[in-house]
Formats: structure tokens, C-alpha cells, sequence
């Protein structure tokens, strides 16, 4: 396939059509409203569903209504229109039906502003709705990577049955690109949906989807459950990025749009003869713990990067576990950190470790 210059927001959702998907239910917000536009074209003409829902709670919950049936389905939203959905999401994940998610990140808290930002870390890795459930959550950098990891969130959600959400930002989502679209798959037919899903009991017992279970102890065997399919996604499931790390004395962990900036300050540091790395995170959970504290072992100092007030960090902290010093460096509000203001937080580092040695 060529490559072509494509905005993120069309990216993701010609990908998702590519890799199969049946069915999208939204509501349009900014700045991912491109997305619901793309889908309001490509799936009718496709003879696919696609249904512009009177508010994300109900897109939520034809979303939950269409993955009992078997079928591909996702839906997108930003950061206040995500939160809406966690009652649904929280449903969706009691289920165990595989869904897809997503969250071009804006500015907050509550209505914010369009601005990209990194401030869903919080409500979308930890979980968001009620109970103890996890969602595999994939944060790209790129706009190739919002394609790559668009299509293979489908996969993923179908193998372990459950929520997989892309989580990006409103810069992503807006910006345009040269990359490469996935060849077309073909919708699954409804004699190959999985044996579990709703499509009609005529010859066999019918199968039930629910997420109620009234008595406690079999509400603990089914959370067991989950918690044991929580482990298998995090030992193998688990996805980074590393730059320059070999010889660094410092490492800068940040993910997305963060990440990328971040990568432009490592450059430049180099260039002036700081030894700095990167490490970012792809999959934010499973979060790569093993990886961040394998570096705790051989740098002296860390310097996480968000585009928030400090949400990932608590991550970083808790691979550290105290083993070296870490610095934050944060833009809130939808304001993106220049490349710049990273180096001159890389230089404080450097100077710090050159005035304790």
C-alpha cells in the first residue's frame, strides 16, 4: 500500500473500517468530530452501521448492545464525552465482550477547551468506571501508529474479550501525516461470530450476556476471573519504546505527543553532551513496570514529561520504587510543551546530578 497524507482523526477511523468494523455509534465532540464524519460516509456506503447516537451515554450503550452480538464495533469521543461513558464502559467490561474505544484527549477539567492534552491518563488506565476492571489502553505517537494500533486494538479485544481504548490527543488527532492505510478485511459473517455472542439460539441453548451477579460470592469467582485474565494480559501484552538508552545517565519517560516532543529535546540534549534517553510507553496498561525499573538500575536520575499536571508519574514512582531521583516537567490545560522547555528541563537534571557528584 502507498503511503498518503492523512489527518489523524480520518486515520484511525478508515483503519478501523479497514480492519473490519460492523458498526460505529458516536456523538460528535471536538476534536475528534472528523472521525464521526469519515464513519458517516464510509459505513453506510459499505452497507455497515453507523448511527450519530443523541449523547455519548446512549453511543455507549448500543456500542455494549452490538459487541453482545458478536460483531466489530467501536466508538470515539474526548475527554468529557469519554467520561459519560464510564457507566457503560464499567457494564461493557462486567460482560466481558470485546469493544474498542478512542479518546483524542482535550483540555479540562469539565468542559475545558479543545486544546490537545494528556489529562484522561487518570480516569482511562486506572480503570474509569466502577469495579475492578482494567482495559488493555495503547497510546500512539504517530499518526501510523494511531492506524496500527487501531487495527490491532480490534485483535486484541477479541482475545481477551474485553475494553481495548487508543488513547491519544487532540494533536494527533487533528495533525496530518504521510502513512500507510491497511489493506481492507472483510466484515465477519454471522455464522462466524464467537460461539458466546447473542445471534439467535434457534437449534442450540441460548447463550446469556450479563453483568449482574446478586450474590457476592459468585461476583468474587467472576472479579477472580477477570483479575486472572488481567495477569495473562500483563505478562504478555506489555509495549515501549526505547531511544538512546544504552549509555544514558538520565531517561525521560513520557508517552504520546509527549513522548514525541520529548524525543526532539533527547536529540538536542545529546548534542550538547548530555547523556539522555528515552523510554515511551505504548501500552500504558499493562504499563511496562519491568522496563522502567530495569532502567532505574542503570541511570542515575529520571525526568517524566506529560501534558498534564502529573498523572503517569505515579507509575514511574511505583516501578522506581526510590532507586533514583525523579523530576517531572508538565504542561496542563491543553498548553503542549515545546521541545525547548523538555531540554531545559533535561539541563536542571543534568545539573543536579552534577552538583551531588
Amino acid at each position: 500500500m502507498a503511503r498518503e497524507l492523512l489527518k489523524g482523526n480520518v486515520a484511525f477511523a478508515e483503519a478501523a473500517v479497514r480492519a473490519g468494523c460492523e458498526a460505529y455509534f458516536g456523538y460528535p465532540i471536538t476534536p475528534q468530530t472528523e472521525a464521526l464524519e469519515h464513519m458517516a460516509k464510509r459505513m453506510p456506503d459499505l452497507g455497515r452501521t453507523f448511527i450519530q447516537a443523541e449523547s455519548e451515554v446512549a453511543a455507549i450503550n448500543m456500542v455494549y448492545g452490538a459487541a453482545c452480538a458478536g460483531v466489530r464495533v467501536m466508538s470515539s469521543s474526548s475527554s468529557p464525552g469519554v467520561s459519560l461513558m464510564m457507566e457503560g464502559l464499567s457494564y461493557i467490561a462486567g460482560s466481558e465482550v470485546p469493544v474498542v474505544l478512542v479518546d483524542i484527549m482535550r483540555g479540562g477539567p469539565g468542559l475545558g477547551n479543545i486544546a490537545p492534552s494528556q489529562g484522561d491518563y487518570n480516569q482511562i488506565v486506572k480503570g474509569g468506571g466502577h469495579g475492578d476492571y482494567r482495559p488493555i489502553v495503547l497510546a500512539p505517537a504517530t499518526v501510523q501508529e494511531l492506524i496500527d494500533l487501531t487495527v490491532e486494538a480490534f485483535d486484541l479485544a477479541e482475545k481477551y474479550r474485553c475494553i481495548v481504548i487508543v488513547l491519544a490527543d487532540g494533536n494527533l488527532g487533528q495533525m496530518m501525516e504521510p502513512a500507510e492505510l491497511p489493506a481492507m478485511q472483510p466484515v465477519r459473517k454471522r455464522e462466524e461470530r464467537p460461539g458466546w455472542a447473542l445471534t439467535g439460539a434457534r437449534g442450540r441453548r441460548p447463550n446469556v450476556v450479563s453483568s449482574i451477579y446478586i450474590d457476592p460470592v459468585q461476583e468474587e469467582i467472576f472479579n477472580h476471573k477477570l483479575m486472572e485474565k488481567q495477569a495473562r494480559i500483563e505478562a504478555s501484552e506489555v509495549r515501549y519504546r526505547d531511544l538512546a538508552l544504552e549509555d544514558a545517565e538520565i531517561a525521560i519517560v513520557a508517552f504520546g505527543t509527549a513522548g514525541r516532543i520529548a524525543q526532539s529535546a533527547v536529540k538536542a540534549a545529546r548534542e550538547e553532551g548530555i547523556r539522555v534517553g528515552l523510554m515511551r510507553p505504548i501500552s500504558l496498561y499493562p504499563y511496562p513496570y519491568a522496563r522502567v525499573k530495569e532502567l532505574a538500575g542503570h541511570v542515575r536520575a529520571m525526568l517524566v514529561v506529560e501534558m498534564n499536571g502529573g498523572q503517569m508519574i505515579e507509575d514511574v514512582r511505583l516501578a522506581v520504587e526510590g532507586r533514583v531521583p525523579i523530576s517531572f516537567f508538565g504542561r496542563m490545560g491543553g498548553m503542549v510543551p515545546l521541545p525547548d522547555e523538555v531540554l531545559d528541563a533535561i539541563r536542571k537534571v543534568h545539573a543536579g546530578l552534577a552538583q551531588a557528584a
